[in-house]
């Protein structure tokens, strides 16, 4: 957008931002990028990502915030995606407390810490799991990223390292909790897989039943889910490339 102040001067007192190019930060977006996390006005938790670890769970959040933020870097608006960070949090520590079953608050005691900046301590959420055997440990963080401004950037990471955990697929666990994510039952749990994620989003088809939705949403390919839920999904209608 083109800037037009006259109450911004430089030293010598002349208008110093007037016909300038300037980044902002749509409001239309910012709106857009709460509205998942939001009902009614309100933040709400993400109760399909309860299934996930606590470790997931926080990771998730912090990639989700840390790409708007990383996008829209250069805008000099950028602090207005405080908002979002407000909505994200709320939504973050409601989602672990509807796993745990907890209050918020004891969401903050247990993992409430301070994280080392560049801009100096901020006020965050942090997990941490350790691996044992001499092995760092791996450490989820909320919070830290940083919305001001910057002129130029210098560099951008394009390859950043890769954390692997050689313990249990996320998949394997769930199936060990050997609960349905549909229903709750425990009885035949299995897993209802899917090849590709754009299968569940084409263009013209119908609305998406439960299932799709919740797989969707968490942006997985794979639903545990018992015996009874898993015929219901194969004979309501299937995308065409899934299999079991």
């Amino acid at each position: 957008m083109i800037l037009d102040n006259d109450t911004k001067h430089d030293q010598r007192g002349h208008r110093s931002i007037n016909a300038q190019i300037g980044l902002k930060v749509p409001a239309d977006v910012i709106r857009a990028k709460c509205r998942p996390y939001m009902h009614h006005g309100r933040p709400v938790r993400r109760t399909e990502r309860t299934v996930n670890s606590d470790f997931s769970i926080v990771a998730q959040y912090q990639a989700e915030f840390r790409g708007i933020a990383g996008y829209y870097q250069l805008a000099f608006n950028l602090h207005q995606l405080d908002r979002l960070k407000h909505v994200m949090q709320r939504s973050l520590v409601k989602t672990l407390a509807r796993k745990y079953r907890v209050r918020v608050p004891r969401i903050y005691q247990r993992y409430r810490t301070v994280l080392k900046t560049d801009q100096g301590p901020r006020r965050g959420l942090q997990v941490t799991v350790e691996r044992g055997e001499g092995r760092p440990p791996l450490v989820a963080q909320w919070g830290g990223v940083s919305l001001k401004r910057k002129i130029r950037i210098g560099s951008l990471d394009d390859h950043p390292t890769q954390v692997w955990n050689s313990g249990r697929s996320e998949v394997v666990k769930r199936l060990l909790a050997d609960t349905c994510e549909m229903c709750g039952s425990h009885d035949g749990v299995e897993v209802h897989h899917i090849r590709h994620l754009k299968d569940l989003n084409v263009r013209g088809r119908a609305p998406k039943p439960a299932w799709a939705q919740m797989m969707a949403a968490r942006h997985r390919k794979t639903l545990v889910v018992c015996r009874v839920c898993h015929e219901d999904i194969h004979y309501g209608g299937c995308p065409s490339r899934q299999n079991s």
